[in-house]
């Protein structure tokens, strides 16, 4: 991909993800528990910072077209979401700040303060199911900030995961990949154990 062009859709984010070897392909078991064919490992991606800078500011571009209101902070849970939190706050010109677990809970650590009423754009990397974002939506609404919506690189839900808490996802990619429970593995991956690259522990 030329670095003087910008991303357009889905097509051209998966190009410069395989590109960056971040676009996997096997049996994968991912964060949320379920098990897919695909696993989006952004992090690789994200290690090189003009692949880093490119995805950002495309974000940033289909974040302002979007219906999301101008956020005054950037929030992601650790560890996926760290460094996209950090790009994509450079690209909006804004903090990022990241939740980290404490005694299998989300919570700010290391100073983070936000003071009430603060709009807050909670980011993920990859959203499947949205689970650790939506830990980190209802931690940051008990502290009195105001989430104004969600950020992804990859959408893999099939839809618009956060509609139940009344959030829009913004994503770069929308990706249909297969996705499944232990009890209900396809036929060619009976017998052969999931690969486990991602950030949550034993998982």
């Amino acid at each position: 991909m030329d670095a003087g062009k910008g991303i357009v859709d889905t097509d051209e984010v998966l190009d410069l993800l395989r590109a960056e070897d971040a676009l996997l392909e096997g049996h994968f078991l991912l964060s949320s528990g379920l098990r897919s064919d695909r696993y989006f490992q952004c992090a690789l991606a994200l290690a090189n910072p003009v692949a880093a800078d490119k995805l950002a500011r495309a974000f940033a571009q289909r974040l302002a077209a979007s219906s999301i209101e101008a956020p005054q902070l950037v929030v992601g849970p650790a560890m996926g979401a760290v460094v996209w939190s950090q790009e994509v706050a450079r690209a909006l010109g804004l903090r990022s700040f990241f939740t980290e677990r404490v005694d299998g809970q989300f919570a700010l650590r290391r100073g983070f303060k936000i003071a009430p009423g603060t709009k807050v754009l909670v980011v993920e990397d990859v959203v499947t199911t949205g689970g650790s974002a939506k830990e980190v939506i209802t931690l940051l609404r008990g502290m009195g900030a105001e989430v104004v919506g969600v950020g992804s690189v990859v959408n893999r839900s099939g839809g618009q995961p956060f509609a139940d808490v009344g959030l829009e996802l913004v994503s770069l990619a929308q990706v249909q990949a297969r996705t499944w429970s232990a009890d209900d593995v396809p036929a060619e991956f009976v017998g052969t154990e999931p690969i486990k690259p991602g950030s949550r522990p034993g998982l």
